[in-house]
């Protein structure tokens, strides 16, 4: 084809066909920045939220450890929501499951104070409207769980025991704790759970350990122990057919 047949030379004719392929690339470029900027705006919507839900566990947190804390119960802040240690010595006789009634006023208190808490009558708060519209537009709720976790120590239970095994002790008196305080504070057992470890999640590990000086002895006391958690997080709606 001659150069000038049409009025364009054959680089201006090139340049002409590749021109959509610039027009394209700005089109990517500009989805491309559009996602990013969405991606960061969710982001910082999810951060928000979960500021939002520490903070009310931080509330009942705070109003737990002023009010329970003792020589026998411990009150942390954990990445697992607000956890309470109690000693099970204090709790059960040993090898046995029955909560001691000595300590039903603690679990009132426990219960108590749980139960008034912001963050399980969050739905029912006005001020968390938008938080749990914004939760629910993601396709999730705010659940709110009360979890109950056995352990014991490592030694065996002799054969005439009440129970097979550490971990069938230490998951009925989970249990047993899981019920007493849903009858307590009369919050509903659907937001109750309640497992047993046994020897096998130790607080402290006593590998090593000497008898004499009685470092044994008091590992295997601090593990022997009762944890009560609270927890606020996000759950996905799931569908069942």
């Amino acid at each position: 084809m001659a150069a000038g047949e049409y009025g364009m030379t054959a680089q201006e004719t090139r340049a002409k066909s590749t021109a959509w392929a610039i027009t394209y690339a700005d089109l990517v470029t500009l989805l491309l920045t559009f996602f990013i900027l969405l991606l960061v705006i969710l982001n910082d919507a999810e951060k928000h939220i979960d500021r939002v839900i520490n903070l009310l566990l931080d509330e009942t947190y705070i109003e737990l450890k002023e009010n329970v804390e003792s020589s026998y119960v411990s009150v942390d802040r954990v990445t697992k929501g607000v956890k309470i240690t109690m000693a099970s010595g204090r709790l059960f006789q040993s090898m046995d499951d029955e909560v001691q009634s000595i300590v039903y006023p603690l679990l009132r208190q426990i219960g108590g104070i749980i139960r008034v808490s912001k963050v399980l009558n969050v739905y029912e708060d006005e001020r968390y409207v938008k938080l749990l519209s914004a939760i629910e537009n993601r396709g999730g709720y705010l659940n709110v769980e009360i979890r109950c976790e056995g352990h014991t120590d490592d030694l065996q239970l002799p054969m005439h025991a009440k129970f097979k095994s550490n971990w069938d002790l230490s998951t009925s008196r989970a249990l047993n704790i899981v019920k007493l305080l849903s009858d307590f504070s009369r919050i509903p057992e659907n937001k109750f759970s309640a497992m047993g470890y046994g020897e096998f999640r130790p607080a402290v590990e006593i590998d090593g350990m000497q008898k004499e000086n009685g470092e044994l002895a008091d590992a295997r006391a601090k593990n022997r122990r009762v944890e009560i958690y609270l927890d606020a997080f996000i759950k996905t709606n799931t569908l069942t057919l």
